[in-house]
């Protein structure tokens, strides 16, 4: 009878060990139950987010839309001009996918007319001036594809040191007088600019 009793306390005592160490293991969130939640629960996953996200700049000059496509990466301290941006190459004027620019309706560039419609953006950056070419083909990876042949207009414009950083590549679209507005880009302590007339 004393053995019986014994057998008992002993399977009881046991019993009550592995139930304590399974409340152990959802507190302490070893359990499998915890990973299953940790897979699926939105709250703990940790995307990280694109270094050159795409993004836009748009607005009206006169009756014309003027809209940018661009990826703007940031300089994040490292050496852009001459370093991450070659000088005296063609550049993307962005990352990834060709900048693209579109005007809904005609407008003029440089003296020249350009039709409605949807372009690459490059620029060949120079110590001293930078180029600014519209291409034909915007729908580019990098400047793998450029030709420049395909290029509607091509023209020298010479850059602004900006006072402050320019973390992020940035586009400005923006109205100035009457019928005309400005295009800019700026990163880094670099700004360049040209002019849009509407027709």
């Amino acid at each position: 009878m004393n053995r019986i009793i014994f057998l008992f306390l002993i399977s009881f005592l046991f019993l009550g060990i592995s139930c304590n160490q399974g409340q152990d293991k959802q507190a302490t969130g070893d359990g499998e139950h915890h990973e299953h939640l940790s897979q699926n629960d939105p709250e703990e996953t940790t995307d990280k987010k694109p270094l050159s996200p795409r993004t836009n700049a748009m607005a009206n000059i006169g009756d014309v839309h003027v809209h940018i496509d661009y990826s703007s990466p940031s300089v994040r301290g490292r050496t852009i001009w001459g370093g991450l941006v070659a000088y005296d190459q063609v550049w993307v004027t962005g990352a990834h996918k060709a900048t693209s620019i579109n005007f809904n309706k005609d407008v003029k560039i440089n003296g020249k007319t350009i039709p409605a419609g949807t372009y690459g953006f490059f620029t060949i950056p120079g110590k001293e001036e930078w180029t600014v070419i519209l291409n034909k083909n915007h729908e580019q990876h990098l400047d793998d594809d450029y030709n420049e042949a395909e290029d509607v207009v091509r023209f020298q414009v010479l850059p602004e040191q900006l006072p402050e950083i320019a973390e992020a590549l940035t586009y400005e679209v923006k109205p100035t007088e009457g019928n005309k507005g400005t295009i800019s880009v700026m990163w880094e302590h670099k700004k360049v600019s040209f002019e849009v007339e509407v027709l």
